[in-house]
């Protein structure tokens, strides 16, 4: 079945955080007006969010069927792997400047350019493996900007672990989470391979024992979007 198809610009976006041009694609309803009020997902790993996780199709559905809130979705998406890695990984030299742009930068230019609500809870942050880390550490470092967070399989180091214990305002966010069964031998970008499931049920524990508004479960899978693109569908569902 078709569905009346949204639209998806292309802008450029110049950081002061970063010292660099961003590109963005901002997706809009085919039935935007400025009339109506937004809520707002940006996607780290934008490009690969609107090309292999389809998640404009997804929306462009469950919007025509009202089954979700007005959304605007914008993606950020990332240069190359060194630049990936150099913005998502913990201890990547650009993370806590790309954190400071989505909260400082490009919340408030979207919330000048578009009719969005100007609240935490209607704003989310969704990521796969590197791009949910950041996702995770921005939304916890940003919890009033950033009221939701959607993480597919997420990479889970002693940092991020850290960040959550710590956390003391987890009444603020809802946590979206999901991970692989098969997640025992990733190949990351850096050549390692790494066990992506033992973390993330470390880390599932230690969000179940505070009072974050929680949704966790194990897929039958591996670390690829042949299991990332169908679960969008209810990610999407369930936060908005």
């Amino acid at each position: 079945m078709e569905f009346p198809k949204g639209t998806i610009k292309e802008l450029t976006f110049q950081s002061v955080e970063l010292g660099e041009e961003m590109q963005l694609l901002v997706y809009l309803p085919a039935n935007f007006s400025p009339l109506y009020k937004y809520s707002l997902l940006i996607a780290q790993d934008g490009r690969d969010y609107f090309q292999l996780g389809r998640i404009g199709r997804v929306a462009d559905e469950f919007l025509s069927e009202r089954e979700i809130e007005n959304l605007i979705i914008v993606g950020v998406p990332y240069k190359d792997v060194e630049d990936r890695r150099r913005k998502y990984h913990p201890e990547g030299v650009q993370n806590p400047k790309y954190i400071r742009f989505l909260a400082h930068e490009l919340v408030p230019f979207l919330d000048r350019e578009y009719p969005t609500y100007h609240m935490g809870s209607t704003r989310a942050l969704i990521g796969d493996s590197l791009a949910a880390t950041v996702s995770l550490m921005t939304a916890i470092q940003y919890p009033h900007t950033f009221g939701k967070v959607l993480l597919q399989s997420p990479y889970v180091d002693d940092q991020v672990m850290e960040l959550v214990k710590c956390f003391s305002e987890a009444q603020l966010l809802e946590i979206y989470h999901v991970i692989g069964n098969q997640e025992t031998e990733v190949h990351m970008t850096n050549g390692k391979v790494s066990d992506f499931l033992s973390p993330n049920r470390e880390l599932s524990k230690v969000i179940s024992e505070k009072p974050f508004t929680y949704f966790y479960e194990e897929f039958n899978g591996n670390h690829t979007w042949t299991y990332w693109q169908p679960d969008i569908r209810r990610a999407l569902k369930m936060l908005f």
